[in-house]
């Protein structure tokens, strides 16, 4: 399924309710950009949740021993069917790509 973007309005509720349905999920997080190549943040560690901060306008990705973040995302995709969330992507202000990769489908509960 192709990446599909969120609008910025819908940023902190989604990952708001995203961290709502977790259940044993691990993540892998990539970070690649033209400055810093491709990096690995986390690798299938355990998720606790995501959360979008408007006043710091930063993404943060928490698991376990890790909080990543992500600061001043200027757009922020997700790969997902109607029922299962398989990945984030945000672009920071430098251009970074930041890649989440959810070991199995998170099933959403909401719209």
């Amino acid at each position: 399924m192709p990446l599909q973007e969120l609008s910025r309005q819908r940023w902190q509720p989604f990952f708001d309710e995203v961290s709502k349905s977790l259940r044993a999920q691990r993540v892998k997080v990539e970070v690649t950009g033209l400055g810093l190549g491709d990096r690995i943040a986390a690798d299938w560690i355990p998720l606790d949740g995501f959360t979008y901060d408007p006043n710091d306008d930063a993404l943060t990705v928490f698991a376990e021993g890790l909080e990543h973040h992500i600061r001043h995302p200027r757009r922020i995709h997700v790969d997902q069917d109607l029922a299962s969330l398989h990945s984030v992507e945000a672009v920071d202000a430098q251009g970074d790509h930041h890649i989440v990769l959810l070991s199995a489908p998170l099933a959403l509960t909401g719209p």
